[in-house]
């Protein structure tokens, strides 16, 4: 089961699309972790950099990975959130997420429309 939107008007028509992925509930709130992994905020800003270190930060669409962040990236050359968000809008009748593995924690964000990656999924992590 898809979703309806309305894509705009052509040619004096409304047209319509369905989408074939499911918008899935946000989690409100904010989730507290330990001291040491902060919280997982509700929404992820496009600013958020894709960056794990012990772990993984993943981008997929439609379950397929677009990108996974390298092991030993630095924090000043990770890509931004931004970068998919600007994919996205290109292509967005897909099911964009936004994954973070990490030891104590993990959080998974799906993409509600521009700008929108909003909280779905929290996790314990894998330690």
């Amino acid at each position: 089961m898809g979703r309806t939107i309305n894509s705009g008007v052509s040619q004096g028509r409304i047209r319509i699309m369905t989408t074939k992925w499911k918008k899935l509930p946000q989690l409100e709130g904010r989730i507290i972790g330990c001291l040491h992994c902060g919280c997982t905020e509700g929404k992820a800003s496009t600013k958020t950099r894709i960056i794990a270190g012990f772990g993984d930060a993943l981008i997929k669409k439609d379950s397929r990975l677009i990108y996974q962040a390298p092991y030993d990236l630095d924090w000043k050359d990770a890509l931004t959130l931004q970068k998919f968000e600007n994919m996205a809008r290109k292509d967005p009748d897909h099911d964009w997420r936004f994954e973070l593995i990490l030891p104590l924690r993990e959080a998974e964000y799906q993409r509600h429309g521009d700008n929108n990656w909003v909280l779905i999924r929290v996790g314990e992590g894998f330690a």
